[in-house]
């Protein structure tokens, strides 16, 4: 195991080997089932949710959080509610303080282990829902904050996905989360670990909401200078109403067998997502090439390649046929009017678009192409300094994974 390579034989005197891994000889190992009485959530579908009513978690509102706890009193307006009377719900389903509650349902088995804590200590009327598993403790054995950590350590995730059952849709029963092992260490460690996980989370809250606000203000300058509403200083040429088609020529691409792919590779395959379909020894398409989904659930997703790339079937790479129009200024367009070309969709079952339809589809455009290469450099530079904020972010939660991984195992001790 990792622990002994980062331990001396001296310190491993202080360890024991259990059922989960090795761990401090002062900490225990207990079942979920020990820790917690489980009951289900109150039935209700979500189209039963009105703007009345007493909060209420739906299972889906779990898998969609990006934190992995929910302040009742702080958040209690964005919550969805349940306009039903209070004493038709079994007291098993109301929420308090330090509840955890479980999805039993979920797409993949990574998210068998989905969860929020609450924090209610106003004992505002929160209701389970449909899908979840309500976990309430039987003593004080687990510090609240701590609870917000220590169900994310690889240990619990892996008993989570073992114990996982379904194909289409995996679930997980409460009397398998009962028999989930645990480390637990004593009360003071717990409050330990979970400030500084906590610490670390407030920098990863305030650099995703330092992202949101530049984001917001990169899409309002898109509003005005895309569209003509502002003028950047020494530029007066008309703008213009253009089809796609009489300034782009569109390729399709080509597609690879499955078995021509793998996870790494030199090129990416761009198929139609928004993520390569895997990479590829070979490439068909040239470097700084715009490119829009031709097929699937995410057909009309502009993207630019940077490098050297496979074009797929279900792709289409843009060819600019004019010497008026700035390659970057078509991206950062197209960026804005990605909804309007996804509504080109057509198809249900596996929506594409068509390239006659994309031919036809307007664009309205300064004539001077020098002012097209202006505004694209003031976006471009919003866009290099939100990249550098997402790269801090991924640093930070890399930081919280390796945090996480030495703290909730006893590899580094607090205390």
């Amino acid at each position: 195991m990792n622990v002994m390579t980062t331990m001396t034989q001296e310190m491993l005197k202080e360890y024991k080997r259990t059922e989960v891994r090795i761990i401090p000889e002062d900490w225990a190992v207990k079942s979920l089932g020990e820790l917690f009485s489980f009951s289900g959530g109150h039935t209700a579908s979500r189209d039963q949710l009105s703007e009345d009513g007493f909060c209420y978690l739906h299972y889906g509102d779990i898998h969609g959080s990006t934190k992995q706890y929910m302040d009742v009193a702080t958040e209690s307006s964005g919550i969805p509610k349940l306009n039903i009377k209070l004493d038709t719900v079994s007291k098993k389903s109301l929420l308090g303080d330090g509840d955890i509650v479980f999805v039993d349902a979920s797409e993949d088995d990574e998210g068998t282990s989905r969860h929020i804590v609450v924090r209610n200590l106003s004992g505002i009327p929160y209701i389970a829902g449909l899908h979840t598993i309500v976990s309430k403790s039987k003593d004080d054995s687990l510090d609240s904050r701590y609870k917000e950590y220590c169900f994310q350590a690889h240990d619990i995730k892996r008993q989570f996905k073992f114990y996982a059952v379904g194909t289409k849709i995996s679930g997980i029963s409460k009397t398998n989360i009962a028999k989930i092992l645990i480390p637990l260490p004593l009360k003071l460690e717990q409050k330990a670990i979970a400030q500084h996980l906590s610490e670390i989370d407030v920098l990863i809250s305030s650099l995703a909401k330092l992202i949101a606000k530049k984001r917001a203000i990169k899409q309002g300058a898109m509003q005005e200078l895309l569209t003509g509403k502002r003028r950047l200083s020494g530029f007066s040429e008309k703008w213009e109403t253009k089809s796609f088609g009489s300034l782009i020529e569109l390729r399709k691409g080509e597609q690879l067998n499955k078995s021509e792919l793998t996870e790494t590779g030199e090129y990416p395959d761009w198929n139609g997502g928004v993520e390569p379909s895997g990479y590829t020894h070979k490439w068909n398409t040239i470097k700084n090439t715009i490119t829009i989904s031709e097929g699937g659930n995410s057909c009309g997703f502009v993207n630019f390649c940077k490098q050297k790339f496979w074009l797929g079937g279900h792709c289409y790479a843009l060819k600019i046929t004019t010497d008026c129009l700035d390659k970057n200024f078509l991206f950062q367009l197209l960026k804005y009017r990605e909804k309007a070309i996804m509504n080109l969709r057509i198809g249900s079952g596996l929506p594409n678009i068509q390239k006659k339809n994309l031919n036809e589809f307007e664009l309205f455009l300064s004539t001077d192409v020098y002012e097209q290469t202006a505004i694209a450099g003031v976006l471009r530079n919003m866009d290099a300094e939100i990249d550098t904020l997402k790269q801090q972010l991924a640093k930070y939660k890399m930081l919280k994974q390796g945090m996480m991984q030495v703290l909730l195992t006893g590899r580094i001790r607090l205390v």
